[in-house]
């Protein structure tokens, strides 16, 4: 047979079988059982404290307790408190033996001898790491922060424990540095009272103070790193909270030249998860005593905790968005009460909550005298949006004469900061003629502008508008209601073409700018720090854009803003010079030119017990469908709600537009819900707290429908 013949005698349908052949492996290694974790039945348990009580990490509150589960003599060594295991959860008991459950992470709490379950323990599954990751402390601390925001303590576990990566653990953390001698009191003599609280530090005392910081670019971050340097010169652990990356990289400088390296570590976002946990087990470990980091720093296990500072309270970055969204400076209260030691709360402004801790007697001001405040202040002008006293090259730059006469001067001393209250181009547009806010003809969104020359677009669909009508007055013509921070720059660059122009905002923030002259225009927060003694003047454009908001804290808020930009510009006899263009009558104007926020905040805090709202009363937001919530309040009322308990509301939220962008706590696009306010006097938190997360547990269990959001103290009451 010749080998044509052979080949034409083969199967034509060998593809097919081939096809056929391969369909069946797969489904033969589909069906084989996989290798299922070891359960350890029949296992001899330890032959001492066998049973082993596991936080599971289950956030969910009817779930808030702690799961018996047997330990194996073959895990007796490593399954020690702290440590992280596996277990089966939600097994059921068959025969005298528990079956069935899917594996869940979870941290044991507390070895034991015996047990309150009446029936058979699952046995542990797996210890996933030998390391203790949960000591006693850090339990008790998340425990009070779950009762307090009506939460489950697994959610804040999560928030206070970083994820587990094996190889950092495998690693050993540096030795223990000796301590460092204890720093010179260098800008804290400024303050009357600053001496003295070093000194009580270095006593490894326990005293509480609410800073006002005097102003400058560079003064406040080292005054810090000098009251945690003295802490840990006395034997004593430190931490420091920060709002943010930027501000926690330049306390992280300062620490650095007075005590050296490795005394503290650096905990942000930033780091990246291995860096990050390499340096959390160094706190946890003992091998570092001090922590300074950003709003996740504040559940940091430091040794021996001596004193907790937080910088800037007012933030919004030091209040956490996962739940039970737990704010900076309540957690760090917590812990210099349980934990003994000193609590400093600094920022250039004073909120109304800093103001309540003075008042109450919980903290002590320790603030600089007024001679030595308008020694180192700027010179603060207001002008009026509306001043016709403008020359062409004013009328260009959008700018009153008064500021860009300020701004030109300042310009051959040194650069000059332009804050801008948004960022973009024209962020909102109204009719010329009626102020009219300019609006999509498809969803309502706001029109906005994206560039010269370009047609309008829609913030929530994107749609283009390239003839714009006013359906009030028919009227052509827009104006902006706010400018953004790219408009404003180019703007300022056709004022003054010699001279750069920078922005910062956005994801583009600048971290230090050059001492040279330069227009720096920047969006609230995102100011860069100047180099050298600070900027030579500062603008701060449409005031009212931040005193205009709908919100109990806008004149707090903006105070707060107009402050920290204020800080970076040089003192008025080096000519220094900060222009607001505000109204001067406003409240917050004044405080601005007086540099007086002590007293701002006491009297918005007189204001607040006034109307009775927080911080003189505990407050909690229950937001969700209409039926929830009345269901929600209806129970937590049978649950026990404090005496006084007042509900305010509900009140309708508007409804999301699909495509708009969504804040966390919003409804879903569409959805009408609802929000009520339930207030009690100050003192009756705890029980408010324990009220709602009762109902909260009891509709879980039930299933009764949609489980609405709860947030004890939210920030924004309307």
């Amino acid at each position: 047979m010749s080998r044509d013949d052979a080949e034409s005698e083969e199967p034509q349908g060998q593809p097919e079988q081939l096809a056929l052949i391969r369909e069946t492996v797969r489904e033969h290694k589909a069906r084989r059982p996989r290798a299922k974790p070891r359960t350890w039945r029949g296992a001899e348990l330890a032959a001492r404290l066998p049973v082993a009580r596991v936080l599971v990490d289950k956030g969910l509150v009817h779930l808030d307790r702690f799961f018996d589960y047997a330990v194996p003599a073959a895990m007796d060594e490593e399954a020690q408190p702290g440590v992280r295991v596996r277990v089966r959860f939600g097994a059921g008991e068959r025969e005298g033996r528990r079956e069935g459950g899917g594996l869940i992470n979870g941290f044991i709490v507390e070895r034991r001898a015996d047990t309150d379950f009446t029936g058979r323990l699952a046995p542990l599954a797996q210890v996933l790491s030998p390391e203790p990751v949960l000591g006693p402390e850090l339990l008790q601390l998340c425990r009070a922060v779950a009762d307090r925001y009506a939460g489950s303590l697994a959610d804040v576990v999560q928030l206070a424990v970083p994820p587990r990566r094996a190889r950092v653990e495998k690693q050993p953390s540096p030795r223990r540095p000796p301590r460092p001698q204890p720093p010179a009191p260098g800008g804290w003599t400024r303050y009357p009272q600053g001496p003295a609280f070093l000194e009580a530090l270095a006593g490894k005392g326990a005293p509480r103070a609410v800073w006002t910081a005097l102003p400058g670019p560079h003064g406040w971050a080292d005054e810090l790193a000098r009251a945690m340097a003295t802490t840990l010169a006395a034997g004593r652990g430190a931490l420091a909270v920060l709002p943010d990356g930027k501000s926690a990289a330049r306390v992280d400088a300062a620490l650095t030249a007075l005590v050296g390296e490795g005394q503290h570590v650096l905990l942000t976002a930033d780091a990246g998860p291995e860096p990050r946990y390499r340096r959390w087990l160094a706190v946890n470990r003992g091998a570092v005593r001090a922590v300074v980091g950003t709003r996740a720093a504040m559940f940091a296990p430091v040794r021996r905790l001596g004193l907790a500072a937080i910088w800037e309270d007012g933030d919004s970055g030091h209040s956490e968005e996962r739940a039970p969204q737990p704010h900076a400076r309540e957690v760090l209260i917590q812990r210099a009460v349980t934990e003994q030691a000193a609590f400093l709360l600094g920022a250039h402004g004073c909120t109304v909550e800093a103001a309540q801790l003075v008042e109450s007697g919980f903290a002590r001001p320790l603030a600089a005298d007024r001679e030595t405040v308008r020694a180192v202040m700027p010179r603060v002008r207001t002008a009026a949006e509306g001043d016709e006293g403008r020359d062409p090259a004013a009328r260009s730059a959008r700018l009153p004469s008064m500021a860009w006469q300020t701004a030109r001067d300042a310009l051959e001393r040194g650069p000059v900061l332009v804050q801008v209250p948004r960022r973009g181009y024209v962020p909102r547009l109204v009719c010329e003629r009626c102020r009219e806010p300019a609006r999509c003809a498809h969803c309502a969104g706001p029109l906005q502008a994206t560039g010269e020359g370009t047609d309008l677009r829609c913030a929530w669909c994107a749609r283009e508008t390239p003839e714009w009508r006013c359906p009030m007055c028919a009227g052509t013509r827009l104006r902006g209601s706010v400018i953004g921070a790219r408009r404003t720059a180019e703007e300022l660059g056709r004022a003054f073409p010699s001279v750069p122009v920078r922005t910062s905002g956005g994801e583009h923030i600048l971290e230090s700018v050059p001492g040279r002259p330069a227009l720096v225009v920047a969006t609230p927060g995102a100011e860069p720090v100047p180099e050298g003694d600070g900027y030579a003047a500062a603008l701060l454009l449409d005031g009212w854009a931040l005193l205009g908001r709908p919100d109990l804290r806008a004149g707090e808020e903006a105070l707060r803003r107009w402050m920290g930009a204020a800080s970076l510009v040089r003192p008025q006899g080096e000519g220094g010079t900060v222009v607001l263009v505000a109204e001067e009558g406003m409240r917050p104007v004044q405080a601005l030119v007086r540099w007086d926020p002590a007293g701002h905040a006491l009297r918005e805090l007189a204001d607040r017990a006034e109307l009775g709202f927080p911080p003189v009363s505990r407050m909690a937001a229950v937001t969700g469908p209409p039926d929830a919530v009345e269901a929600l309040l209806t129970s937590a009322q049978e649950a026990g709600l404090p005496e006084g308990a007042q509900v305010l509301g509900p009140v309708p939220l508007p409804v999301v537009e699909p495509g708009r962008p969504r804040r966390p706590g919003d409804p879903p696009p569409g959805e009408q819900w609802e929000r009520a306010l339930v207030r009690v006097p100050r003192g009756s938190g705890a029980p408010l707290a324990a009220a709602l997360k009762t109902a909260l547990a009891g509709r879980l269990a039930r299933r009764e429908g949609p489980v609405p959001h709860v947030r004890v103290d939210p920030l924004d009451i309307g």
